[in-house]
């Protein structure tokens, strides 16, 4: 991807469905759906409910994205999904979607490890929050059943401590 690329973005790994729009490190849309409400009652997330809500938030959130950043798909570089860890379900809802866009945009698609994405989002800038010079770091990153202690030493670098 070129420098300052526009990434449309996808996340679906267990209870919430997410868009965003990324150019260079810069975010310029973020859209969730979320299912607290739904999952609430059962103390915990129920994975086939979690799909379902996903099936019919994708594509409103993926719209509501592109709108915010001002885009429109054929404006866009790439797109990037998660592609795990997450729950079976929920990752292939968001997948599918990522891929059927790729195939009728022909825009190159990059699949993401969730728990990368959380150690390397906290250098993305937004409106109000300016993006920061990546450094290494000790990240402890809690999310679900995949917390970790794990040092970053650079993309693609990391050790899991614990």
């Amino acid at each position: 991807m070129p420098v300052g690329a526009k990434i449309l973005a996808i996340e679906s790994s267990c209870d919430e469905t997410a868009c965003a729009v990324v150019e260079g490190l810069q975010v310029r849309a973020s859209v969730v759906a979320t299912q607290v409400a739904i999952h609430a009652v059962y103390g915990g997330v129920v994975p086939e409910l979690a799909s379902r809500h996903h099936l019919t938030a994708a594509v409103p959130v993926l719209r509501a994205a592109i709108d915010e950043a001002g885009l429109q798909l054929h404006e866009l570089d790439g797109l990037a999904v998660t592609q795990g860890p997450g729950l079976v379900g929920a990752l292939l809802v968001g997948v599918q979607l990522a891929q059927g866009l790729a195939l009728a945009t022909g825009l190159p698609l990059h699949g993401i490890h969730h728990m990368e994405g959380h150690l390397l989002s906290p250098f993305l800038g937004d409106r109000e929050v300016v993006a920061r010079e990546f450094v290494p770091h000790l990240a402890l990153s809690v999310s679900g059943g995949h917390s970790e202690l794990v040092l970053v030493e650079g993309l693609g670098r990391y050790e899991v401590l614990g």
